[in-house]
């Protein structure tokens, strides 16, 4: 045995064995993640068609009006007019980036949303009339939501583990969850190997496991190509072998 193969064989063999479990999960995590329609992982089958109305510019007040009733006194970097549950309001954000939400008809500061009014527009966001089976204040962001700033989680009664989060500063609903985007998640935790934010595709420890993967396969080639070639110099020395005489009795 050629000092290349006893080496090709030695790589192959433990390099193998360290990455080879993170190469079945890769596997399986790809099939699972190709199975599941991304839409039921989104939740996007439970999602109400939003109400629209038309905006009169008539009855809507001025952007300083709405500035000063969302930040007095404060300098603000953007503001723009957008529907909200069905009412036309102004979105005011300052400089720091804090946002509020001001009725673009009578002026009240919609934000920070309470508990009920979170419900409502955890409600009107979903198709259906299931029950509620908790309501939940986060001031940080959950391992699940995995949104910026303190948010409403509603808890549905669905049979499919629905949870819809409801900024408290903004109102709007930044994320929908369910069982098919725990298991497609808890997949894709094990897919790039960031087990903590589960977000992070180019971590130290990826590039690594790929880097051996790679490695492994082409020892692997390495390997086959070595045995082909004694094989053929076996299959050749044979057929140049002479043959034993027959002798007649």
């Amino acid at each position: 045995m050629t000092t290349l193969l006893r080496w090709t064989i030695r790589i192959h063999k433990w390099l193998a064995l360290i990455v080879g479990v993170q190469i079945i999960l890769w596997v399986t995590g790809g099939v699972v993640m190709s199975v599941i329609p991304i839409e039921r992982v989104r939740g996007e089958h439970n999602i109400a068609e939003p109400a629209s109305a038309p905006i009169d510019p008539a009855t809507v007040i001025a952007i300083g009006q709405a500035a000063e009733a969302a930040f007095p006194g404060l300098p603000v970097r953007t503001a723009h007019l957008q529907l909200w549950q069905g009412r036309p309001v102004w979105n005011v954000v300052v400089e720091e980036g804090r946002s509020r939400l001001v009725d673009a008809v009578t002026g009240e500061v919609i934000t920070p949303i309470s508990r009920d009014r979170a419900i409502e527009i955890a409600v009107a966001d979903y198709a259906g009339d299931p029950e509620i089976s908790a309501v939940e204040y986060f001031e940080e962001p959950t391992w699940e939501s995995r949104r910026p700033g303190p948010t409403w989680r509603i808890n549905f009664n669905d049979g499919e583990g629905t949870r819809i989060y409801v900024s408290e500063t903004s109102g709007l609903v930044v994320a929908r969850r369910n069982d098919a985007w725990r298991l497609y998640d808890f997949f894709w935790m094990l897919h790039i190997m960031d087990y903590q934010e589960r977000e992070n595709f180019n971590n130290p420890l990826v590039i690594t496991a790929a880097l051996f993967a790679l490695v492994t396969v082409f020892a692997g080639f390495v390997l086959l190509i070595l045995r082909m070639q004694r094989l053929l110099r076996m299959a050749l020395a044979n057929r140049k072998a002479p043959r034993p005489k027959k002798h007649l009795s």
